[in-house]
Order: C-alpha cells, then structure tokens, then sequence
C-alpha cells in the first residue's frame, strides 16, 4: 500500500471520530450563567478547528489538518472536564465519565 494512500485512511479514520465526538457534545450548565459562555466558546473553537482541519486537508497539508483535529479534541476533553459538556464515549473522549 502506498504511503499517501495509508495518510488518507488515517486522516479520513480522524476525521470520522471528530465529527462523532462533535455530535456527541451536549451542553450541561445552566442558561445564562459564565459557564455557558465557556461551553459554547470551546464547541465554537472545536467546530473552527474541524473546518480547519478540512481546509489543510484539501490543501494537501495532511501535518496542519491532523494537529487542527487534535486541537479539536483538546477543546472538547477540557469542556468535558470542566463539567460543561456531557460525553460518554471512551472511544471519542479523553474523559468518559458522564455528567
């Protein structure tokens, strides 16, 4: 198998789990409150990140798209730590406890 083939099932698997893990995410704190706030900045920045990631992928920069993905994951883990989102998934998230 080619390596650039290899690349592009790897990216493709990435990007599968992110947008699973993006429908995932519920919001779990009260209207109005400053965590509201939070929860809906990190679930911004993770969308951004993905659109990211697709931008660089189109582009050729499979390095630039992987890190945008992961950058994603690193919003949503901390949002799921804090105690803004509900997530369950083990397979998705860093913490899979749910709230």
């Amino acid at each position: 198998m080619r390596n650039d083939k290899i690349l592009d099932e790897k990216l493709d698997h990435y990007f599968s789990v992110a947008s699973k893990a993006l429908d995932e995410v519920k919001i779990i704190v009260p209207k109005n409150s400053h965590l509201e706030l939070v929860a809906w900045d990190y679930l911004d920045m993770a969308k951004r990140y993905y659109s990211d990631a697709d931008y660089y992928k189109q582009k050729g920069d499979y390095v630039t798209a992987f890190a945008s993905l992961n950058y994603l994951h690193g919003f949503l883990d901390a949002g799921a730590r804090l105690g803004v989102f509900k997530v369950s998934s083990s397979e998705l998230f860093a913490f899979d406890q749910e709230r």
